[in-house]
């Protein structure tokens, strides 16, 4: 069920000398810790930002947490994220060793496929996350798009892994708020599978993070062969200042609240989240440990060496978000279902 990752764990001795979380003393967290592994297990495959970022984490990670356990991680890709966000929920240790990187569709799943998942995602607490970043439709050059207003006269093939991805929901968005004819073909192995689709010509274009674009094909954009057409979120890519958002391409006032609902993919995923029922002090460490590691000139340094950007949130502020993203109207989740489920 798990795929094992290898990378230099950090596993050195606490010094004397605590430092307080709270109302319990690190020495607690520390004796808690010490000597013990910790499993940060992420949904997806390894090649692609969830994987780097897991990695590049609990590489990191275990010098800020008290006791300095061992980190490793894991992956669990399936359903778009699903397998693994159900499993995190429900078998994973609840007493601070287990690390859960949701998927950015974590709200979004539950919301249109409710009987697809097996947990709640009010009850994560999240430690924070490592950057935010817009979903981007990106196609190749020769598909024949020349401006948005194409797409609505001229099919794209779209390379997805699956309906619980926004290489899914997004261009079904798109179909549903603009008109567009956006053909999408399932079942592809993750990110890095559906690229290699658009390389080989088996589609014309994906939908995924401008992170998972830099990251990962940044010549496609540099020599030509790609071009993002239309981006989802709360605010414009600094990158993309030409690029359109969705929310301004659309007319239709309820096709605008269910796109601002969609747009919550945009500042959850890439980060750091425990099941529920783990113990507050050790969540408090865990927090204050992810702070740390973000702000760790070592870990920015590999970071920027794998081109991985670094532009996070606490644990409060994403937990915020996902609160506030599970109580839209229940007439915007029902149109929402129909429009890019089909139900």
């Amino acid at each position: 069920m798990f795929t094992k990752l290898k990378f230099g764990a950090l596993a050195a001795v606490l010094a004397v000398g605590a430092v307080s979380t709270g109302p319990v003393k690190a020495d607690a967290i520390s004796d808690f810790y010490k000597g013990k592994t910790v499993t940060l297990v992420f949904g997806y495959g390894v090649g692609g930002t969830y994987g780097k970022y897991s990695l590049t984490l609990a590489e990191f990670l275990s010098k800020h947490i008290p006791g300095n356990p061992k980190i490793v991680a894991q992956s669990m890709p399936g359903a778009g994220g699903l397998k693994a966000t159900n499993w995190a929920y429900n078998i994973m240790a609840k007493d601070g060793t287990g690390l859960f990187m949701p998927p950015d569709s974590l709200v979004i799943s539950q919301l249109l496929r409710p009987k697809k998942v097996r947990y709640d995602a009010a009850k994560f607490t999240w430690l924070g996350t490592v950057i935010q970043s817009n979903s981007v439709i990106a196609l190749r050059t020769d598909a024949g798009i020349n401006n948005v207003s194409d797409l609505k006269s001229k099919q794209v093939i779209m390379a997805s892994t699956g309906k619980g991805s926004q290489t899914f929901l997004i261009p079904q968005l798109v179909n549903g708020v603009f008109g567009s004819k956006f053909k999408i073909v399932m079942g592809y192995k993750g990110s890095r599978g559906s690229q290699h689709a658009m390389e080989l010509g088996e589609a014309q274009g994906v939908s995924l993070t401008w992170l998972a674009w830099k990251t990962g094909k940044p010549h496609w954009f540099a020599k030509g062969f790609a071009k993002p057409v239309i981006q989802n979120g709360f605010k414009k890519e600094p990158d993309l200042p030409n690029v359109p958002m969705l929310i301004d391409l659309v007319e239709n006032e309820d096709h605008k609240k269910i796109v601002n609902f969609m747009a919550t993919l945009s500042p959850i995923g890439r980060g750091l989240a425990v099941p529920p029922g783990v113990p507050a002090a050790r969540v408090a460490a865990l927090r204050i440990a992810f702070q740390k590691t973000l702000s760790d000139p070592t870990f920015l340094a590999a970071a920027k060496k794998r081109r991985l950007r670094v532009n996070g949130a606490s644990g409060e502020e994403v937990g915020k978000i996902v609160a506030s993203s599970m109580n839209v109207p229940a007439n915007v989740i029902k149109q929402a279902q129909k429009m890019i489920m089909g139900k």
